[in-house]
């Protein structure tokens, strides 16, 4: 039997393997990025923590050749199963290609003696990539003298406003957890939560992180004389704000179901499904039926949230009277394309009900139009509609299990479809 070359370096990266275990990852926000895979000059500089998004994550291997990521992010595990060890046939460099294919992002990195070093690309935007390197047997998440007991304390919750570059402004509610100098949390807006942070206290200011494949977001903050937090945020290497917090033991945010209004008519649209076929709130198959609709992106991470709290709640409460249907606006214009974003997220996320697509998120007019309401103010929101298809209630954004009201969103959930069916 002959082997090419290629086949050779192969055999010889199996028996190398990248180490099995926990490792530290960052995404290097000010740093230009790599252009040229297998470039030998030295990119790894000191790190600036004030501009550097930290993760940890483990390798697991699925038998003697295989393996797949599990991202660390508070409490939350993540299971990266796409991931590829080859070499590089224009760099003849081992790499490492792991794929968030939901989130259509990816990251891209040379590997060797326990160093993982290259990109964080978001194919959705042009020319996005944000320079990514990892480390082996590296457990911690922020670089810093952790001590036993801090003198910043943190634990609690906290009123907050968000100031971004361009003036505007909007608020939040930041819950914290804090165990010594270690800190998990949280913010829930009026739109949605920022899911699982996670970080610690170092030297008086407060470090939040998160990396799941979508949100890259980094929280730092120190506290004022008055007791007041005062700090920025950074989502990925464009998006830049401050933010203003002071303790607080209310709920100072819109009630998620006044948000979003209703023209009063019944609804009567027709979209297609991941297959592109059309498939309408007036077919049969929904006739008689309470509907709940989602309007989602494939893109966004509390719409996915909130897909797995539907599909565990209607697997431990069936409903034949109840249809889901799901409702995609997505960041292609191509409309086969996104039509193949919706096929994977209804594939991987195993989802068992209609998958439509709505139409482009820069230009959600005629999916507005068509659901019959004054505007979509969060990814996601959720119709529940009657028999009749008129919309009763809706709920504006989707605060998860990473926030404390979680629990009473589960409980209202049940309460709604208890009233629909009374009326």
């Amino acid at each position: 039997m002959c082997y090419s070359l290629l086949d050779a370096l192969n055999l010889i990266r199996l028996l190398k393997k990248i180490p099995p275990g926990i490792w530290r990852g960052e995404l290097l926000l000010d740093r230009t990025p790599v252009v040229k895979y297998g470039d030998d000059r030295d990119i790894v500089k000191k790190d600036d923590i004030e501009s550097t998004v930290p993760f940890n994550f483990e390798v697991v291997y699925d038998n003697d050749s295989t393996f797949h990521i599990v991202m660390h992010n508070g409490t939350e595990r993540i299971n990266v199963p796409d991931v590829q060890f080859k070499t590089d046939p224009y760099t003849n460099k081992d790499t490492v290609i792991i794929d968030f294919p939901i989130y259509d992002t990816q990251i891209r990195a040379i590997y060797e003696d326990g160093i993982m070093e290259g990109d964080w690309i978001v194919n959705y935007r042009d020319d996005y990539r944000i320079p990514f390197k990892a480390v082996h047997g590296k457990g911690h998440r922020f670089n810093g003298v952790k001590r036993e007991h801090s003198d910043m304390a943190v634990n609690g919750s906290w009123e907050t406003v968000f100031t971004e570059e361009d003036g505007n402004t909007f608020k939040a509610l930041g819950s914290f957890y804090q165990k010594g100098d270690s800190l998990t949390g949280t913010f829930q807006t009026e739109t949605g939560d920022f899911r699982y942070l996670e970080g610690m206290v170092i030297e008086g200011k407060m470090y939040l992180s998160v990396f799941d494949g979508s949100h890259a977001y980094l929280f730092i903050a120190k506290m004022l004389s008055d007791s007041t937090l005062t700090g920025t945020f950074r989502a990925g290497s464009k998006y830049k704000a401050t933010w203003e917090a002071k303790r607080t033991d209310k709920n100072s945010l819109a009630d998620a179901y006044s948000m979003t209004k209703t023209t009063g008519k019944p609804l009567s649209f027709t979209f297609p499904n991941q297959d592109g076929q059309p498939v309408s709130i007036t077919d049969q198959k929904f006739d008689d039926k309470y509907k709940i609709i989602q309007i989602m992106g494939t893109w966004c991470p509390n719409c996915m949230d909130e897909t797995v709290f539907l599909q565990d709640y209607f697997k431990n409460h069936p409903a034949d009277d109840i249809a889901v249907i799901s409702i995609g606006v997505e960041r292609y214009k191509d409309t086969l394309k996104s039509l193949s974003m919706l096929k994977k997220f209804k594939d991987r996320m195993h989802i068992d009900h209609d998958v439509l697509l709505g139409g482009y998120t820069g230009d959600r007019a005629s999916v507005v139009k068509a659901l019959e309401i004054d505007g979509i103010k969060s990814f996601p929101t959720l119709l529940f509609a009657d028999r009749n298809n008129k919309i009763v209630k809706i709920h504006t954004g989707f605060n998860g299990p990473a926030t404390p009201v979680y629990e009473d969103f589960k409980k209202e959930f049940t309460t709604i479809l208890e009233q629909l069916r009374k009326d």
